[in-house]
């Protein structure tokens, strides 16, 4: 099991260093740029969570690592892995880890952009409950998937008000068709 753990933790680590390396914003096609640190207070919040939420696991060892609930963690991780993966292949270039408008930006209102418009912070969040599932402990549920989600809304906020005043009226007009980040709820 600390195998599917271990290998579950390194395929998310490649995958997010890639992303930080190759998908920043390039100085000359950025028309507008308005991260707001939140890029940083994400990945800070990130780390200590999942260091917060394994340490409080080895504390507080769950039930035996039910085999059930790491399967479970493990589905919801790679279908977290998956939509998140999507929706970046569907945004191509116009996908950047720092919030920004390029200069041919265009709203992305199709695929899984139809339905949401955050669908990889949805990815993201998935992978997340279903790595803390692998440690079969609550508080480290909670511990991990809280704090991680306040400060994705707070990163969403930041690039809804980035698009909205980018984009104006068309963007007010996706916003009343789509979800933020959950179809039908959210």
């Amino acid at each position: 099991m600390n195998t599917i753990i271990n290998f579950t933790s390194y395929l998310f680590l490649i995958s997010e260093l890639v992303l930080l390396i190759l998908k920043r914003s390039k100085s000359g096609e950025v028309k507008i740029k308005k991260d707001k640190s939140s890029l940083l207070i994400l990945w800070m919040t990130i780390l200590i969570s999942l260091f917060a939420g394994i340490y409080i696991s080895v504390i507080y060892p769950g039930g035996g690592r039910m085999l059930i609930l790491l399967w479970t963690g493990i589905v919801i991780f790679f279908i977290g892995a998956v939509i998140r993966w999507t929706a970046i292949f569907q945004l191509r270039k116009e996908f950047t880890v720092d919030v920004s408008i390029s200069k041919n930006h265009k709203i992305k209102d199709d695929g899984l952009y139809r339905y949401i418009r955050h669908p990889s912070y949805l990815g993201l969040l998935l992978e997340f409950l279903g790595f803390s599932l692998l440690y079969d402990n609550w508080y480290s549920l909670l511990i991990i998937n809280i704090p991680i989600f306040v400060a994705m809304v707070y990163r969403i906020k930041i690039e809804e008000e980035l698009l909205t005043g980018a984009f104006g009226i068309e963007y007010e007009n996706y916003k009343r068709r789509t979800k933020r980040i959950i179809p039908g709820i959210l």
